[in-house]
């Protein structure tokens, strides 16, 4: 993807909070997401962040403050969710990505500038939604660290699939539990078979997990029956957001006999509100390098392009805030930090193997990376590889606690931005859940 002038690190806003230094939201950024005012019964409608604010789309669009495509476009993302955007394609998103950037660079004036000004809503007091109405979400298994991490605790003489190394694996998630960033949830009830027991026990998990992801939005689909080749797989790509897949590793381990995960990871799943497109994220997209060791990808899952930049260097942390942390009003302590570089396949590759057998995606979908986890200790992405499947309890320094868990009342927070030398830093913002209690069986 070629850059261009929304892509100059030097492009300053009009909007004095866009120009802070490692804010994520400046004027090279322009993520997308649905929003309301806090506290009020409006529809949901289309926003972008810049700084501290939420450009309101629906009030640019009532005031006509663009023309020709990039209005049209306007026009669809003002709606309720940003499926009508997404499903326009390319061309539109960067005609509208032109448009806003143009409007709201520093110096601008004009009828567009002054209905963007007009429109502005500070972020404290906005509500943030869903930004698509997902109809479907698959969640992919990518990382093979994450994957020798975890088979390690599982069959520490046999920890990877003889499959991995071959094909991105996933499997079929819930779309009805994804949530958006800020929204809690219970600790989930099921069945786990503990070490030597003869039979399983019903209860609230023991073992939950978070695991550190990125989603990504499906835009325009493909028709059943039509593959979506390798070479244009990004074509079909709107944007990446911060994705957490809560787990229940009690359950998820005992279930996964012969098939894929279910009760374990249906219950929650917590993204983060705003989508950073394709195009704002072409300066940070880095070479897809398999060793030469290892198996190289098939021919339906190979290009030159994604070879030369398939991958995306987004930076990642996790922190955990527990009860004490927030009574000491501390923000949590970090985890783990890692990068997206890292994985095994790339996006390209998950969504040609996706439809290689026909399967059609549909504008809003979420796709996730499945865990991210980096070559070090300390760039694990889930609880159950920083304590070796709770055998070794992890250190939180500011509050003298442990964990090899979850407990009730922790929150985990997920962060994400990309830098690189020559360009602005532009962020994720954060996806943030908190684990409440488990609902007494008596009263479900």
């Amino acid at each position: 993807m070629a850059l261009d002038r929304t892509h100059d690190a030097h492009a300053r806003s009009w909007l004095a909070s866009a120009n802070v230094a490692d804010g994520d939201f400046p004027i090279q950024n322009l993520p997308f997401g649905v929003f309301r005012r806090a506290g009020s019964q409006e529809a949901f409608r289309g926003g972008v962040a810049l700084g501290d604010q939420v450009i309101d789309l629906q009030a640019a669009a009532q005031a006509g403050a663009f023309t020709g495509l990039a209005g049209q476009a306007l026009r669809a993302a003002s709606q309720p969710t940003l499926n009508a955007l997404m499903a326009m394609g390319p061309e539109a998103w960067h005609a509208l990505r032109l448009a806003l950037f143009d409007a709201l660079v520093d110096g601008a004036t004009g009828p567009a500038t002054e209905a963007l000004r007009a429109a502005l809503v500070p972020q404290a007091q906005a509500e943030l939604g869903l930004p698509s109405r997902i109809g479907d979400y698959t969640d992919f298994y990518t990382s093979v660290h994450h994957a020798l991490n975890v088979g390690r605790v599982l069959k520490p003489d046999d920890p990877l699939t003889p499959n991995f190394r071959w094909l991105p694996i996933a499997y079929h998630g819930r779309a009805s539990s994804v949530v958006p960033s800020g929204t809690p949830f219970h600790r989930p009830w099921g069945q786990a078979m503990a070490p030597g027991a003869s039979a399983p026990q019903y209860g609230p998990c023991r073992r939950l997990d978070y695991e550190l992801e990125m989603g990504f939005y499906v835009g325009p689909g493909n028709a059943q029956g039509r593959p979506i080749g390798i070479g244009e797989a990004e074509s079909h790509l709107f944007g990446m957001c911060l994705l957490n897949d809560w787990s229940a590793r009690d359950h998820q381990f005992w279930e996964m006999a012969p098939l894929g995960p279910f009760l374990g990871k249906n219950f929650c799943t917590s993204v983060s509100p705003w989508i950073v497109t394709m195009e704002a994220l072409a300066p940070y997209r880095v070479p897809f390098e398999r060793p030469a060791d290892e198996p190289q990808p098939l021919a339906y899952l190979d290009s030159p392009a994604n070879r030369a930049h398939g991958g995306v260097d987004v930076q990642l942390e996790v922190r955990l805030q527990s009860p004490r942390h927030r009574a000491a009003g501390h923000a949590g302590d970090r985890l783990s930090a890692t990068s997206f570089r890292h994985q095994y396949w790339t996006l390209a590759q998950m969504v040609a193997q996706h439809t290689v057998g026909g399967c059609n995606l549909q504008p809003g979908d979420l796709l996730g990376t499945g865990t991210i986890s980096g070559p070090t200790p300390g760039e694990a992405g889930a609880i159950v590889e920083l304590s070796r499947g709770g055998t070794q309890p992890i250190e939180l320094p500011a509050t003298g606690e442990t964990r090899t868990f979850l407990e009730d009342g922790d929150t985990v927070v997920l962060r994400g931005w990309c830098q690189r030398a020559g360009h602005a830093r532009i962020g994720f913002g954060e996806c943030r859940g908190e684990v409440l209690p488990a609902v007494d069986a008596a009263a479900r």
